[in-house]
């Protein structure tokens, strides 16, 4: 199959190596110049729990011209900027072309719709483990489940060919939800109570639960969260959306969260895609979210000292 990684950081890197290994015609999409001319001088290295090994035969651009209609796009880059990442890249689009996004946060469907037909798009949620070691060096900290699913929930002849194309591809388990927008708000909700306490305290995960203030904290944003979720009429997978955000701050305890390394180097977060976003759907049901709305403009300040300091 012809895939076209739209943001081939880590998770992209990962994700893109592995289907390259399964045989698959890949390219990697991506701005980050020494990252690209690494993977086409040398391939794409790749350490960690899947092993070490240069994986050869990616081709790797900014422009998507080069690469022409393929039969899948993976988004998988910054939720802030997919809107603009799926118009830059849009040649990569033909009418057939289903685009499959794995990002964070809520709204990425939405933006992606401002491109593409909403009948081309599916949606899911990942959760193995990946850090960009440098230019052309990606490191598998993790394998995890990939969950994908059609937007309005029914198993397709399209959804079941591309779960076994990730399953050719060792990126296994992947599971087909017939309710994928209730497992994208279960993470969204996890990254509610986890994201925006370690970018602020400098915490690691699981570092959260071992001080009663951050454990609070998060208890309350999450609770806040659910209760908007249920306002949307989103039926969450998790019985226990506190407990279960809890029990993944466990898992991966010695974790730094996308969002504490983003402001450790001073890079835009996703705060307005996961808590933001919270709030504004709080607003829309006249639900209250002072947590989430606290945590929100707490990351937005500090995002404008990067300036100043």
């Amino acid at each position: 199959m012809k895939i076209a990684i739209i943001g081939a950081g880590a998770m992209g890197s990962i994700y893109g190596g592995f289907l390259a290994e399964a045989g698959n015609e890949v390219y990697f999409l991506d701005v980050f110049k020494e990252h690209v001319d690494n993977i086409n001088q040398n391939g794409l290295w790749m350490e960690g729990t899947s092993g070490d090994r240069y994986i050869k035969g990616i081709k790797a651009t900014a422009d998507p011209t080069e690469v022409g209609v393929v039969d899948l796009v993976i988004v998988f880059v910054k939720s802030t900027i997919t809107d603009i990442a799926i118009a830059q890249n849009r040649d990569v689009l033909g009418e057939n072309t289903t685009v499959l996004t794995l990002q964070n946060g809520l709204g990425n469907v939405e933006k992606l719709e401002t491109v593409v037909r909403k009948e081309q798009i599916i949606t899911g949620t990942t959760s193995h483990g990946a850090n960009l070691l440098g230019p052309g060096r990606v490191k598998h900290a993790g394998h995890g489940a990939t969950v994908i699913g059609e937007l309005d929930g029914n198993v397709t002849e399209r959804i079941n060919k591309i779960s076994q194309l990730l399953k050719d591809a060792k990126l296994e388990p992947v599971t087909v939800s017939t309710n994928v927008m209730g497992i994208i708000w279960d993470k969204v909700l996890v990254n509610v109570g986890i994201n925006p306490l370690t970018a602020l305290s400098g915490l690691r995960n699981g570092q959260l639960l071992d001080y009663p203030e951050t454990e609070w904290i998060m208890e309350q944003a999450v609770r806040e969260a659910e209760m908007v979720a249920e306002a949307s009429g989103i039926k969450l997978a998790t019985p226990n959306p506190v407990e279960h955000c809890k029990n993944t701050a466990r898992l991966t305890k010695e974790n730094i969260s996308s969002m504490l390394a983003d402001v450790n180097n001073k890079r835009k977060t996703e705060i307005n895609n996961i808590n933001g976003a919270i709030v504004r759907e709080a607003e829309k049901h006249n639900i209250n979210a002072p947590v989430n709305n606290v945590l929100t403009k707490l990351i937005l300040l500090k995002e404008k000292m990067y300036q100043t300091n």
